[in-house]
Order: C-alpha cells, then sequence, then structure tokens
C-alpha cells in the first residue's frame, strides 16, 4: 500500500510558501529611507563669526540722522560748557571803565559748572574707549542729570547777580552760552537714551 492512500497528510508552512526559505522581515526603524528632517526656524540668529568682533553689550540705533547724533550733541555740549566757565557771565561799566568777570569767579557756583563740563566730556571720552558704566547706571541718565544740574547752577547765576560783582550788573554773552551748553548736554542724553532703546 503506498503512502499516498495512507491518510491524510498535513503541510507544514513552509511547504505552503513559494519560497526556498522562510523570508526574514528587517524592521525600518534603524535604516529609514529618508533621514529625519528638521524644519528651519528663521528667528534663530545665525552662528556668529569667530573672526568677527565681539558684540558690544550697548546696543546703537541702526540708523543714522538726528538720533544717532546724541553721543555728538553730549560731547560738543559738554566742551562747551566746560570752556564757558572761562567766558564772560557779567559785564558793567563804572567811571571810564569797562569790566567783565569770567564764569570761574563768580563763586563755587561758576567752578561746579566747570567740573560738570569736565565730567560730561569724561564720560564721553570713557565710552568711546570702551569702557562701560555699569547696566544699573545708564549713562544717558547721568548726563541728563549732570545738564540738569548744570542748568540749575546757571540759572541761579543769572536770576542772581553776586552783591561783589558790582558794578557788574549786566549778564554777558558767556552766561546765556553756558545756559545753552546744560540745555545741549540734556538733550545729547535724551538723545542717547532714544538711541539706546
Amino acid at each position: 500500500m503506498n503512502s499516498a492512500s495512507a491518510g491524510p497528510t498535513f503541510l507544514s508552512s513552509s511547504m505552503l510558501t513559494p519560497f526556498p526559505k522562510p523570508v526574514i522581515r528587517l524592521t525600518t526603524g534603524g535604516f529609514p529611507i529618508l533621514p529625519d528632517v528638521e524644519t528651519p526656524d528663521f528667528f534663530d540668529p545665525a552662528a556668529p563669526d569667530p573672526a568677527a568682533p565681539a558684540p558690544s553689550a550697548r546696543l546703537k540705533h541702526a540708523g543714522g540722522g538726528v538720533w544717532a547724533a546724541g553721543e555728538r550733541i553730549t560731547w560738543v555740549a559738554g566742551v562747551v560748557l566746560l570752556l564757558s566757565a572761562f567766558m564772560d557771565w557779567y559785564a558793567g561799566s563804572g567811571v571810564g571803565v569797562k569790566l567783565a568777570v569770567i564764569g570761574w569767579h563768580t563763586g563755587v557756583l561758576g567752578k561746579l559748572v566747570f567740573v560738570i563740563g569736565l565730567a560730561v566730556v569724561v564720560l564721553v571720552a570713557l565710552r568711546q574707549a570702551g569702557f562701560e558704566l555699569p547696566p544699573t547706571v545708564p549713562e544717558s541718565l547721568l548726563v541728563v542729570a549732570l545738564g540738569a544740574l548744570a542748568t540749575i547752577f546757571v540759572l541761579i547765576r543769572l536770576i542772581s547777580i553776586p552783591d561783589s560783582m558790582l558794578p557788574a550788573d549786566g549778564r554777558g554773552i558767556g552766561i546765556w552760552i553756558s545756559l545753552l551748553a546744560s540745555l545741549g548736554v540734556i538733550l545729547g542724553g535724551v538723545l542717547s537714551a532714544a538711541e539706546e532703546m
């Protein structure tokens, strides 16, 4: 009796496939078809160039015009304020004599105007040299405060002529230049503050 009629034959699963060997399926987790793609972030700053100089901690306004002139106005007004202490603040005439009194000789306030002008010039020079004040003390605010102080001192001398200056009872051109220079220091500080914003 042959083996074909002996009974039902059970086929194994390896006999049902058309492949001679079993198929091994590989996972695609380790071999992706396309690599992972990350969308670019347009708001990230580009990597800084190592050869480029380090940016300053103080931000400067990129535009030109009057908004970029704050430091120049502060510098010029500080120099004029410094020199105005040696201009005639009071003028007058006596019997056959004309006299003028410079700001330096009007007392302590005239000398303080000189010192404030010198402080403003030194602040601007230090900033140009790369020296920065601490962030808690904004330079523009300090310049505005110095300009306001100089304006108060000049206004006191403009309104009240000391008795020791008589007969020089008129105001000379120097005190008006001092007043304009102290207001210029305030303007320069305000424009510098606008540049830093």
